[in-house]
């Protein structure tokens, strides 16, 4: 096969393709009544332009046994359009749809210059099964192809107008097409352009790499056959730059081409587009191949964002020893603090990083006084390491409550202590909830006290609540500092303890009205305390009260 029939071959399969492809976007275009009668010619054009490209397709590979009959065929499709272009050129013009007649004019161009290729005798030759004789590669007397539309007064620099195309909204995505062929990219751009892309053009593989370089571009179309620098060329230069080595490319081929669009691939081109162009084929591909880049372009923005952060966060390890040192230091500090206060209160002083929580304040408290019965007997006549086991027991049974309660542990006094609540952390029940841990004490205690009696020791448990008004706030000296109470609830709450007998959780008047409808209780008259010149109405807790449902 010489050179001069791959020319010919190629530029009649380009015009063919010309057609189908003005046919197919001027049916897409037709809008209103105005514009229906160009629906049934135009389809008859685009009709006999894919026969045209078919029966072509069967000459070239020699599939048709009667080569003259499809060469017949070939020359009277091409007639068929002629004939119907030329009837729609003269109606169009008529009723103004001037847009429409520059690209009847296109398809008439490519029709007729198309026949004259047909006509070439060694084109004509090879279809009419010569090819081993093609004749010679000279000029010879085949009529003069028809003057190109681009090439007159009726040029129209990019998309026609009065074309269908996206409008209303930016495009989202720029597409280089890249084609010698002037009606392939005009083509090809109004079809992206319908698509809602950015379109720009380019007509050789140099000018498109000048593109590139000038602005940005998400995707190229790219003709694999083209003088100066065609496809393969365009894709070695693409591999050495940094620039280009990011943008994917799709490549454009004949069908016949297909084995070098495989080497295409192989270089780094993303897909390919046969001519002619497919609308459904072209969207889904440019799609797809856009959704990639998309993807690509994400990840590259993670990665730099991951990168960013890596520096912020080394200039972070600068400080983070510093602060790290500083957090331990705290931790020991409220670890050493929970060892003497309550935890409550440390970890109010170690959060609030001021000593406005110790400084003297009023508030309304519960305090609860409780001890053994009984101990101060046992201590005189047990060992000192028996005492201390029984302590044990007894602080580690009532200080787990305290915790869960989140009571505040006002002094411990050997086999008795004080708690209050609401302060420093505030609760909106304290009465309650004092009566609750005193009753709770008492029941866990008094799981303990039948191990005590099998070991000789007879204990009992009493405890004391008021409620009321106090002052608090931090009480001592430098080096030896303590969070106190001072109020005549908490000396109600102590005397209250005094006369309760063991197994008894007496209250306040005050502590009564406050748990009135949760708690029963049973008066136990009016006792005369130390230190209270009127005899104190008290209360002994009995049972939790049944609550309605």
């Amino acid at each position: 096969m010489t050179d001069l029939f791959s020319d010919l071959r190629h530029e009649l399969r380009t015009h063919l393709n010309h057609v189908v492809g003005y046919s197919e976007l001027l049916l897409e275009g037709i809008e209103g009544p105005e514009q229906e009668f160009l629906a049934r010619p135009l389809d008859d054009v685009r009709s006999a332009g894919e026969e045209a490209l078919t029966t072509l397709g069967r000459l070239l590979s020699g599939e048709d046994d009667d080569a003259a009959s499809a060469k017949a065929t070939l020359d009277r499709a091409l007639e068929e359009v002629s004939r119907q272009v030329g009837n729609l050129s003269g109606r169009a013009g008529e009723a103004g749809q001037d847009a429409i007649v520059i690209d009847l004019l296109r398809i008439d161009f490519a029709a007729r210059h198309a026949a004259a290729l047909a006509g070439h005798p060694v084109l004509a030759a090879h279809l009419l099964g010569g090819a081993d004789s093609p004749g010679p590669e000279t000029d010879t007397d085949t009529d003069t192809p028809p003057t190109s539309p681009e090439d007159s007064a009726a040029e129209v620099a990019g998309p026609v107008a009065g074309q269908a195309r996206v409008t209303g909204r930016p495009a989202k995505d720029t597409i280089l097409v890249v084609d010698d062929d002037r009606a392939n990219r005009d083509v090809l751009s109004r079809r992206l352009q319908r698509l809602g892309h950015q379109v720009v053009t380019a007509g050789t593989g140099r000018e498109a790499l000048d593109v590139v370089h000038a602005r940005p571009v998400d995707l190229v179309l790219l003709d694999l056959m083209m003088p100066e620098m065609n496809g393969f060329q365009v894709l070695e230069r693409r591999r050495d730059d940094d620039v280009l080595r990011d943008i994917p490319v799709i490549m454009i081929s004949a069908l016949d081409e297909v084995a070098m669009v495989v080497e295409c691939i192989a270089m780094g081109a993303e897909d390919y587009l046969p001519k002619p162009f497919d609308p459904v084929l072209l969207e889904a591909r440019v799609g797809a191949t856009l959704e990639k880049k998309w993807l690509r372009d994400q990840e590259k923005e993670l990665l730099a964002t991951v990168q960013r952060q890596a520096q912020e966060l080394t200039g972070l390890n600068e400080t983070l020893e510093v602060r790290v040192r500083e957090q331990v230091e705290e931790i020991g500090s409220l670890a050493r603090l929970r060892r003497f206060l309550s935890p409550q209160l440390a970890d109010v002083i170690v959060s609030s990083r001021s000593d406005t929580t110790l400084q003297s304040h009023r508030r309304e408290i519960a305090v609860l006084f409780c001890d053994l019965r009984g101990f101060t007997a046992f201590a005189e006549t047990s060992e000192p390491e028996e005492v201390m086991a029984v302590l044990g027991e007894f602080h580690q049974t009532v200080g787990a409550l305290i915790h869960e309660f989140e009571a505040t542990v006002g002094f411990f006094a050997g086999d008795g202590l004080m708690v209050f609540l609401n302060d420093p952390l505030p609760c909106p029940d304290p009465a309650e909830r004092a009566v609750r841990l005193g009753v709770t004490m008492g029941e866990r205690i008094s799981e303990l006290t039948p191990r005590w009696r099998a070991r000789g020791h007879n204990l009992g448990f009493a405890v004391g609540i008021a409620f009321g008004y106090a002052t608090l706030g931090q009480m001592g000296f430098e080096g030896r500092f303590d969070y106190g109470v001072i109020g005549t609830v908490v000396n109600l709450a102590a005397r209250l303890c005094d006369q309760a007998q063991p197994g008894q959780t007496l209250i306040s008047g005050r502590a009564r009205l406050a748990v009135d409808e949760t708690w029963e209780v049973e008066g136990v008259g009016d006792l005369t305390l130390k230190g209270f010149h009127s005899p104190v109405t008290a209360y002994n807790v009995v049972r939790p009260k049944i609550q309605d449902r």
